[in-house]
C-alpha cells in the first residue's frame, strides 16, 4: 500500500496538472453551455438557449462548420496522398536518400506561426514568391489570400508544406512490409505498380488508418493558420469552425455560447472517428 502512495506522489504533478487544466474545465464547459457567462459576472442558466441560437438563429455557425468540412473533405485526402507518395519516393534506395527525407521531413518541424508568417508573404499578391513566378511566364497571378475564391484553396495548398511529418510516420510502415511478399510477387511476375498496388498498400493501410483519424481530428481544429493569415476573410470565405468559436470565446467573452460550440464540435468530431473505426475492418489490414 504504501509503494502504492509513492507511486501515486510521483505522479501527483501531472495529476494535478491533469485535474486542473483538463479535467476540471473539460466538465465546467458543459455547465457554461447551458449558462450565459462572459467572465467577468457570474453565469446565469439559460438552460438550452445558446444550442437553440447556434442551430436557429446563427447563420455564421453553419457557414464556419461547413467551411471547415469542406477543409477535412479536401485537405486530408490530399495530405494523404502526398506524404504517401512522398514517402514511396524517398524509400528508394539511391544515394544521399537521407539527406533528401531530412529536406522534406524539416518543414513539418517549423513553427505553425513562423510557417504562417512566411506564406503570407509568399501568396503576397504584389511582392510574393508565387506571383512573381508565374509573372517570369507572363501570368498574371490572383491575390491568393485577399480573393474569396482562391483564399480557401490557398490554405489547403499550405498545408502540403507540412506533409513530411505523415511522410515520416508512411516511411516507418513501408519499412515494415516483409521483403519476403515483394519476392513472391516478382516471381508471380507482378510488376512495380502491381507490387504497389497489391503488396505495399494493404500492408501499410494501418498507418493510413491512424494518419486518416489524426487529419480528421486536426482538421476540425484548424485554427492557427487561418487565425494569421486571413482573420477569417475575405467575406468570412476562410471563417474556420474554430476560429469562429475563439472569437465568441476570447473576443466577444461569450463563454457560455463558446462553450455550446465546443460541445458541438466534440460530438462532430466523435460521430467521424467512430464513423471511420466502424469501417477500418473492411480495408485495413493487419497482416495476420
Amino acid at each position: 500500500m504504501r509503494k502504492n502512495w509513492v507511486g501515486y506522489a510521483f505522479l501527483s504533478p501531472w495529476l494535478i496538472g491533469f485535474t486542473v487544466f483538463i479535467a476540471g474545465p473539460f466538465l465546467l464547459s458543459i455547465y457554461f453551455s447551458f449558462t450565459r457567462y462572459d467572465v467577468v459576472s457570474a453565469p446565469v442558466w439559460i438552460g438550452l438557449a445558446n444550442y437553440r441560437k447556434l442551430f436557429f438563429d446563427d447563420p455564421l455557425f453553419w457557414k464556419s462548420l461547413g467551411i471547415t468540412f469542406k477543409y477535412a473533405l479536401v485537405a486530408v485526402p490530399v495530405g494523404i496522398a502526398a506524404g504517401l507518395g512522398l514517402a514511396l519516393l524517398l524509400n528508394l534506395q539511391i544515394r544521399g536518400i537521407s539527406v533528401y527525407r531530412t529536406i522534406f521531413y524539416i518543414p513539418s518541424i517549423v513553427p505553425v506561426v513562423a510557417t504562417s508568417v512566411v506564406f503570407v508573404w509568399i501568396l503576397n499578391p504584389q511582392i510574393g514568391l508565387v506571383n512573381g513566378l508565374l509573372r517570369v511566364f507572363g501570368v498574371v497571378g490572383p491575390a491568393w489570400l485577399q480573393d474569396t475564391t482562391w483564399a480557401f484553396w490557398s490554405l489547403v495548398f499550405m498545408s502540403l508544406w507540412a506533409v513530411g511529418g505523415g511522410m515520416i510516420i508512411y516511411l516507418a510502415g513501408l519499412k515494415d512490409v516483409p521483403m519476403a511478399l515483394y519476392e513472391a510477387a516478382i516471381i508471380d511476375g507482378a510488376g512495380p505498380l502491381q507490387r504497389t498496388w497489391h503488396v505495399t498498400l494493404p500492408m501499410i493501410t494501418p498507418v493510413i488508418f491512424f494518419n486518416l483519424i489524426m487529419g480528421v481530428i486536426g482538421s476540425f481544429q484548424y485554427f492557427t493558420q487561418a487565425y494569421i493569415m486571413t482573420m477569417g476573410g475575405p467575406e468570412d470565405s476562410t471563417h474556420f469552425y474554430a476560429l469562429y468559436l475563439f472569437n465568441r470565446a476570447w473576443r466577444y467573452l461569450d463563454m457560455g455560447y463558446a462553450s455550446a460550440m465546443a460541445w458541438i464540435l466534440f460530438v462532430v468530431v466523435m460521430f467521424f472517428t467512430i464513423l471511420i473505426f466502424r469501417t477500418h475492418k473492411r480495408w485495413v489490414h493487419y497482416g495476420n
